[in-house]
C-alpha cells in the first residue's frame, strides 16, 4: 500500500513538471510553437506533449490556433497571474528596491501608496547618516509641496479646492505655476521639492504604474538640503527611474 502510495505520488509530480515545462517552451518561444516542436525544446514524448497540451487547453493555460493548429500560452495563466499579484504585498516586492536606493545615493528611500486624496508612505529605508530626514510610515505627503505628491498630482490626483497652502518662503501656492510644474512632471516622468514643505528638506520621486499607465505607488529619495542638492538630485533620479522601471513589469 506504502509502495503504491509513494509511486503513485511521484508519478503525480513528474506530471507537473513536465506540464510545467510545456509552459516554459510556450514562454520562451519566440513565437506560436506545434507539439513536435515542444517535444524537442522539451525531451518530451509527442504524444505525452499532446495530451499535457488537451489538459492545459481545457482550462486555457494553453490555447490552441485554429488557423495553424500550434500553440500559445492561454488566458487563464493571466488570470492566474492576476490572483498571485493581488495577493502579493507591495511593499515585499518594493523593498530590496527601497534598500538598494537608499545604498546608492546614501539618504533615505520611501515608498507611497496612492488614496483618495493624495500618496500615503508605506515603507521607507532610513539613510545610515547621522544628520538624515526622518521619514514616517503612515504620513501622507502635501499634494502640492513634496516630490511624491507632484507625482500624485500628475497621474492620479487633482488640486482641492481653495488656496494652498505656505509650508515655506518655497512652497509653490500659485495654483497656474504649480499646474505648470506638474505639466512637466507627467512629461519627464518625475518630480522635485526643494524646501518646499520643509525648509532644509529636499526630495525627487518617481511614479511606478501598472501595464495600463495607472499609478501604482510612488518611490522618493529624500535628504538635508546642504547635502541632497542638485547633482545629487539628479543622480538620485537615474536610480530612480530604473528602479521604477523595473517595478513597472511586476506591478
Amino acid at each position: 500500500m506504502t509502495d503504491e502510495s509513494e509511486s503513485s505520488t511521484e508519478r503525480l509530480i513528474a506530471a507537473v513538471e513536465r506540464a510545467i515545462a510545456v509552459l516554459g517552451a510556450l514562454a520562451d518561444g519566440p513565437h506560436d510553437l506545434g507539439t513536435n516542436e515542444i517535444a524537442r525544446r522539451t525531451g518530451i514524448n509527442a504524444s505525452t506533449v499532446s495530451r499535457l497540451l488537451a489538459t492545459l487547453a481545457k482550462e486555457e493555460l494553453v490555447g490552441r490556433v485554429p488557423a495553424s493548429g500550434r500553440y500559445r500560452l492561454g488566458v487563464g495563466l493571466v488570470r492566474l497571474g492576476n490572483a498571485a499579484l493581488a495577493r502579493v504585498d507591495i511593499r515585499e516586492i518594493v523593498r530590496p528596491h527601497l534598500i538598494a536606493l537608499m545604498e546608492a545615493t546614501g539618504e533615505t528611500a520611501t515608498l507611497s501608496i496612492p488614496g483618495r486624496d493624495t500618496a500615503v508612505t508605506v515603507d521607507l529605508v532610513q539613510s545610515p547618516s547621522t544628520v538624515r530626514s526622518v521619514a514616517e510610515i503612515g504620513r501622507p505627503s502635501v499634494i502640492h509641496a513634496t516630490a511624491t505628491g507632484k507625482v500624485y498630482l500628475a497621474y492620479a490626483g487633482t488640486l482641492p479646492d481653495g488656496p494652498l497652502h505656505a509650508y515655506t518662503e518655497n512652497t509653490i501656492i500659485d495654483r497656474a505655476r504649480l499646474e505648470a510644474e506638474v505639466a512637466v512632471v507627467r512629461q519627464r516622468g518625475w518630480a522635485r521639492a526643494c524646501g518646499e514643505r520643509e525648509a532644509d528638506l529636499h526630495a525627487v520621486a518617481v511614479p511606478i504604474r501598472d501595464a495600463r499607465g495607472q499609478l501604482v505607488a510612488v518611490l522618493g529619495i529624500q535628504g538635508p538640503a546642504g547635502r541632497f542638492g542638485p547633482a545629487a538630485m539628479d543622480s538620485a533620479v537615474e536610480h530612480l527611474c530604473a528602479h521604477a522601471a523595473a517595478l513597472t513589469t511586476v506591478t
